[in-house]
């Protein structure tokens, strides 16, 4: 089957929905399907432009036997409310032609992600109008968090903002979500169950898996050997509620065993370098290549996962995976009723809960766990075994290629 990806994020961005996006299309053209993408070039988490490609030309390229067909757009260095709308206007409007020139191709199914959602309304009247099926992918609730992260304000604009939304997610064929929360919230926008499903981001269990020795990083960053490692990997935006990672090293540098290291890029980074200002304890590296995954996350005794209150449910840290195949114990910030305690708690009993913005009870909490290795491998052996029984790629991916032939073949879901 012919299958048409559209989205603002692809490989070989390391994090997120690039991520996840670009190992789907190499999966489904392994399989023997035609993939095309129509994406910008890489520049996330960074917010620049990776090298060798431009933010203003159109460009076309094969990655892993998929067709990837590149839009420009403005990336700005800084963004806020509205750059951000901006960057992804940018991109809606230039990648039209684009989306356009696939009308003699004639794809089976046009699949969008949000975020951006201001690719939806081109691709649904695309595939509408060519007799396609349309299906959108939600990572990320990006109109309620930027309302509810105070990113946009304004509750008239709210209410017919998400008037829009509800109207413009239930013209699509199928709609799918990375969590149960998430899946009910699309239920309350109105989209009809027989649409709706759960379709989990998923980690290749064989790609990370638990050190047997210490990992590399540790020679290399000066570590001494009886250093415990509070690790956070990933983007460094403003969903994550970074700054109390900072005041946990604070309340912490009374114990120098306990070392955190800080790993990724993006717009909250600098934030955050400037408050752990003067902290022996802490070390930043910017993002690490792919090749280095296993040795990178296998370096944290203790994987950190920050997630601000007002948050909760709209996104599911897609880095939780890594963290459980890496056989890790995982301490989160979290509601008592969020998704992300469920699994992190009870799913998969890999690690510890504490309220969101609380860094005394986080420091408190990783001091219990720097000083108890016996618990903290425990935890990470029941996140591993969790991470095979649900998070295989292989075992998601292929249930996700059935529901896409029976989309395109018109079987109910």
């Amino acid at each position: 089957m012919k299958f048409l990806f559209y989205g603002i994020n692809f490989a070989p961005e390391l994090t997120g929905i690039g991520k996840y996006t670009g190992e789907m299309a190499q999966w489904l053209a392994s399989a023997g399907h035609e993939v095309r993408v129509i994406t910008a070039p890489p520049y996330y988490p960074a917010w620049k432009v990776g090298a060798g490609y431009s933010a203003r030309e159109y460009r076309t390229e094969t990655w892993g036997g998929v067709r990837v067909m590149r839009a420009p757009l403005w990336v700005p260095h800084q963004p806020g409310g509205l750059k951000r709308l901006l960057h992804l206007g940018s991109f809606a409007l230039s990648s039209l032609p684009v989306l356009l020139a696939q009308w003699r191709w004639k794809p089976d199914v046009v699949w969008v992600v949000e975020p951006p959602l201001m690719c939806a309304p081109a691709a649904v009247a695309f595939a509408s109008l060519r007799g396609a099926k349309s299906w959108l992918h939600i990572q990320d609730y990006e109109v309620d968090a930027a309302f509810d992260l105070g990113l946009i304000k304004g509750q008239t604009l709210r209410r017919w903002v998400q008037r829009a939304e509800r109207w413009l997610i239930r013209r699509f064929d199928r709609v799918s979500t990375i969590s149960g929360r998430m899946l009910d919230r699309a239920l309350a926008k109105g989209v009809s169950a027989e649409r709706v499903l759960r379709f989990p981001n998923w980690v290749n269990i064989s790609g990370i898996t638990p050190l047997a020795t210490p990992s590399a990083y540790r020679a290399e960053l000066g570590l001494a050997p009886d250093a415990v490692v509070a690790l956070y990997s990933g983007n460094m935006g403003n969903k994550q509620g970074l700054e109390i990672l900072a005041e946990v090293a604070r309340l912490l540098q009374d114990d120098p065993r306990i070392q955190l290291v800080f790993g990724g890029n993006g717009s909250g980074r600098a934030d955050l370098q400037a408050r752990c200002a003067g902290l022996i304890n802490v070390r930043f590296l910017d993002l690490q290549p792919l090749e280095r995954l296993n040795q990178w996350l296998g370096l944290a005794d203790v994987h950190l996962l920050p997630q601000r209150a007002d948050a909760a449910d709209l996104v599911m840290p897609s880095k939780l995976t890594g963290m459980l195949a890496s056989g890790r114990a995982v301490l989160a910030t979290a509601q008592p009723d969020t998704e992300l305690c469920r699994v992190v708690v009870h799913d998969a009993a890999c690690g510890v809960v504490v309220p969101p913005e609380n860094p005394v009870a986080m420091a408190e909490a990783l001091r219990a766990l720097a000083a108890d290795p016996v618990r903290r491998a425990a935890l990470g052996a029941n996140g591993r075994r969790y991470a095979e029984a649900e998070m295989s790629q292989d075992v998601i991916l292929r249930r996700f290629e059935t529901h896409l032939l029976d989309l395109g073949q018109g079987v109910p879901a």
